[in-house]
């Protein structure tokens, strides 16, 4: 049987909505779409390229969860409700996937909240073991 397990950030959002920041299913791991808050003060920056750095913070606490990192990231999805924010984050997201690189797609979309300016979602296959 396959292992599928909820890994959790503590988000209130993940109780409030019925989610879990990562699922690990087998091999895959499926990260929700991440946005830049802290969730240990539920504080979210007004800068869309420190939200960007706290977004990949919290979806590589998931991944280290499920077994794996940033080097196992088959598959990352960029959703800004405005484009221009989009190239200023370059760079940071580059350290997390420049040598990875994931196949990815930017979507120009609204955010649950008004204050997010970027959220990361990311598919991951786990290393094989022994």
């Amino acid at each position: 049987m396959t292992e599928r397990r909820a890994i959790l950030s503590g988000s209130p959002f993940e109780d409030q909505i019925g989610y879990a920041r990562a699922v690990v299913d087998g091999e895959w791991v499926h990260v929700s779409g991440t946005t830049g808050f802290d969730y240990t003060t539920m504080t979210i920056s007004d800068d869309v390229v420190e939200q960007a750095e706290q977004c990949l913070w919290n979806i590589g606490t998931a991944l280290a969860e499920a077994g794996c990192g940033f080097a196992d990231v088959v598959r990352v999805r960029y959703l800004l409700p405005d484009r221009a924010d989009f190239e200023p984050c370059w760079p940071v997201l580059r350290r997390c996937f420049g040598e990875v690189r994931p196949a990815a797609t930017m979507i120009e979309c609204g955010l649950a909240d008004p204050r997010m300016k970027i959220e990361i979602e990311v598919y991951a296959r786990r290393p094989a073991t022994g």
